[in-house]
């Protein structure tokens, strides 16, 4: 060992009385021994020495020191083999070592690398030295392993935070009081590291922390893992609150802009996991079972927390993976039987079951044929009234501010597409939004899912290539728009975000015309949508005319006489900032209804305005509206059972608003059904009298109210007409097309279809069908086939 130079210490420490004296192990047998010793003995330090010949190692055993100074080479035992032996061993993981070294840069290397806690040079002084060890005793180092707090979020450790919820687990289960461990996960964090590097997990660590301390859900035990997951501790919650919880803290950190770097904001995405105590038998076991659940919640990116459950894990059974050829087989077969068999089951309970019930009643002496006949009488007015206002109500539709309130800021158009099913139309889309005209930057975004690769891909990213403004974004394991739509809110840069399908060409000044209502106080604006090959068949043509008297028409006239709009699914924008709080729900049939209904609730104002305009496609096949139309049923029956009864209890929501969602949610469910007790009640009425030819057809109020009712349909048509966007009502052979088809079938067939949904989702069937594009002779899908088109129809949901 080199000598050093001789000093004395010119001051001693500060001592607190009463407090004991820290312990130095010395191990060093060159000239600079004495003068270390000397040092630190005045500096207040016990300094301890082995006995001769005893091994330094036995010697920190005996003696446990709170310090070790060795030397490394030169006299006596090295300090290397001490230092490997000492972290080796429990005892000597925590102690601070500090090495005096040769000078050699390997031999420092060496010894940060084993645990040393300093490397002092050959020049270092007595008192340096004794400087160094008492910075050491004061804030004594201790290894990441063993900290028990995250040194700079103050979260605990992963480890602290395991056996923390091992105890609570124990305690739960002997208290037999129930509790959850939950995980989030930011999404974007591997992108932001690869951007702003380590300290990105931390910065934004320590903001969430922050947000956890002002958040009003409790969520005190908190803790970080390895990977910069946030670990939730909820002792004493049921399952609903666990959730109620999670899902609360997971749509505050989405809809906060969080500092990083040199940004001004940036926005993640939590995916939220959760474990239930009733499942788990120890700490690491609930960390891993909620740790699969947050590995599914990635999948949809919705906010919704994803509780474990045993099938969420691959499943090992043979019998599960699937069923052989004849079970499919039956499987196909019981699919073609079903849907008869549910409509033949609505009309049992829609006709068969009220018409034996008046027989039962009648037959004990309670005729209640007459009040149901005036029920029905007046369900029908109702509605017929009801569609009468929102025609002459959007006579004069609601329209945006002249100018807007706040200079054009960034804008997204995210364009969500399912690439089999959309792979010919997709180009054309982007080269459509191309065309805008937009004052501030813009950027498009084709958020997709396809299950192999396709060689509109490569056109896609040669678009991107050309213009900057372009962004392909495939979403993997994506089965839904909603997935893609989730998917697509981290990479978004606008400020609002235009909401399209993969056939959608918007007008060149629609950005514009919807931030005037965006920068006036509006959060989400619905545009109108404007049907395009009307001229391939009668039901597009047919559909082409809906749509006028829907968004036209419905719509405008629903905003005006009821107080709020309705976000359709395309064609709508939203502020940034409330889409990244909401997200799509990938669960229902009609994500864009149920992302309405949310946000309503919450108190956001929604516009509907006829004159923003987009261009899509219709179905052009009965088959395909069929699936289409069953598909938005089932989904408005998702969404009236879920929202109803929240949405007429929002304290956000004024009493009109109130009626008009009760009308929407409940009755529209109702009426297929009221529309049918006509059949019933005059079928009573005819066995009662003794046949049909003893009713009175020419009854003063049956005729007033047929007359009233039957004038709804010419009226919807030529309010459509009165309304429509120029290039549609110049096809008036079209309305009087419309005016016929839903007149003799259409209207019932709608009734149909509501009926056989809420059939389904009673008895849990859920799927839902992709609405087949075509751009009409250009296919740019070269490595499509039919067979593949034919496969990808039916997505699970």
């Amino acid at each position: 060992m080199t000598s050093r130079p001789l000093s004395t210490p010119d001051q001693t420490p500060d001592e607190t009385p009463g407090q004991p004296l820290s312990t130095v192990l010395l191990v060093d047998d060159s000239p600079f021994a004495d003068e270390a010793r000397a040092a630190l003995r005045a500096c207040g330090f016990v300094v301890v020495d082995r006995r001769p010949g005893e091994h330094p190692l036995a010697a920190f055993s005996r003696l446990r020191p709170d310090v070790v100074v060795a030397s490394v080479g030169g006299h006596g035992p090295d300090g290397l083999d001490l230092l490997r032996r000492l972290r080796e061993a429990r005892p000597g993981r925590t102690v601070p070592v500090l090495l005096l070294t040769s000078g050699d840069e390997e031999e420092v290397l060496t010894g940060l690398a084993l645990g040393a806690d300093d490397c002092l040079p050959p020049s270092v002084s007595g008192v340096e030295l004794a400087a160094r060890v008492r910075s050491k005793t004061a804030r004594p180092p201790v290894p990441a392993s063993l900290v028990s707090r995250d040194l700079r979020t103050g979260l605990l450790s992963e480890t602290t935070f395991v056996d923390e919820a091992g105890r609570e687990l124990e305690r739960g289960l002997r208290a037999r009081r129930n509790g959850g461990l939950g995980i989030v996960e930011l999404q974007e964090m591997p992108r932001l590291l690869d951007r702003f590097g380590g300290g990105a997990a931390t910065q934004i660590a320590t903001q969430v922390t922050e947000l956890i301390a002002d958040s009003p859900e409790g969520l005190e035990r908190a803790g970080v893992d390895r990977d910069g997951r946030l670990l939730l501790l909820l002792p004493e919650s049921g399952p609903q609150e666990v959730e109620r919880r999670l899902g609360a803290l997971a749509r505050r950190i989405a809809a906060t802009r969080f500092a990083l770097g040199n940004e001004d904001v940036v926005r993640v995405t939590p995916v939220t996991g959760w474990t239930s105590f009733a499942t788990a038998s120890s700490g690491a076991q609930l960390r891993d079972r909620a740790l699969s659940a947050v590995r599914v919640a990635g999948d949809h990116l919705d906010l919704l927390p994803v509780e474990w459950t045993p099938s969420l894990e691959p499943a090992t059974d043979p019998d599960r993976r699937g069923p052989g050829r004849l079970r499919r087989s039956a499987a196909t077969v019981g699919n073609r039987l079903r849907l008869p068999a549910q409509f033949l089951l609505t009309l049992v309970l829609g006709v068969g079951l009220p018409f034996l019930g008046y027989l039962a009643l009648g037959a004990v002496g309670w005729d209640v044929s007459g009040i149901a006949y005036w029920v029905v009488m007046a369900a029908l007015l109702v509605t017929a009234g009801a569609i009468w206002l929102e025609g002459f109500y959007a006579l004069d539709p609601q329209r945006p501010p002249d100018e807007p309130g706040a200079p054009h800021p960034g804008a997204t158009a995210v364009i969500a597409a399912y690439l089999p099913n959309e792979a010919a139309t997709i180009v054309d889309t982007v080269e459509a939004f191309q065309r805008v005209e937009y004052p501030g930057p813009f950027q498009i975004l084709v958020a997709y899912n396809t299950p192999h690769p396709m060689a509109v891909e490569d056109e896609l990213w040669e678009m991107a290539r050309l213009d900057p403004r372009i962004l392909p974004l495939k979403v993997e394991n994506s089965t839904s728009k909603a997935q893609n739509v989730n998917a697509a809110m981290s990479h978004v840069t606008g400020e609002f975000v235009g909401m399209f399908d993969a056939d959608h060409h918007p007008e060149p000044g629609a950005f514009q015309r919807a931030w005037r209502w965006l920068s006036n106080g509006y959060d989400v604006v619905q545009g109108h949508c404007v049907i395009r090959n009307g001229d391939a068949s009668l039901v597009a043509r047919t559909v082409a005319v809906e749509f006028e008297s829907i968004y036209a028409v419905s719509h405008p006239g629903r905003a005006a006489l009821h107080g709020f709009g309705l976000f359709g699914g395309s064609n709508g924008y939203w502020r940034t900032s409330l889409l990244a709080e909401t997200r799509m729900h990938g669960s229902m049939l009609t994500e864009d209804i149920d992302s309405t209904l949310r946000v309503l609730a919450a108190g956001a104002k929604i516009a509907s305005d006829p004159a923003l305009i987009s261009y899509e496609l219709a179905p052009t096949n009965v088959t395909s509206l069929w699936k289409q139309r069953a598909r938005w049923a089932q989904g408005w029956f998702q969404v009236s059972r879920k929202h109803l009864r929240l949405t007429i209890a929002s304290p956000h929501l004024s009493l009109r608003q109130k009626g008009g969602l009760a009308f929407l949610l409940g009755w529209r469910e109702i009426y297929p059904w009221l529309s049918l007790q006509m059949f019933p009640v005059l079928a009573y009425t005819a066995y009662r009298e003794g046949g049909i030819t003893q009713l009175d057809w020419l009854a003063p109020a049956l005729l007033l109210t047929t007359l009233f009712t039957l004038a709804v349909g010419p009226a919807q048509t030529l309010f459509a007409w009165r309304l429509a966007v120029p290039e549609i009502r110049e096809r008036s052979s079209w309305f009087w097309s419309h005016l016929l088809v839903s007149s003799v079938v259409y209207t019932e067939w709608k009734n149909i279809i509501g009926r056989i949904a809420q059939v389904k989702e009673l008895v849990g069937e859920a799927q839902w069908n992709v609405t087949p594009r075509s751009a009409g002779t250009t296919d740019r899908s070269t490595d499509r086939s039919t067979d593949t088109a034919r496969d990808h129809q039916e997505v699970s949901a």
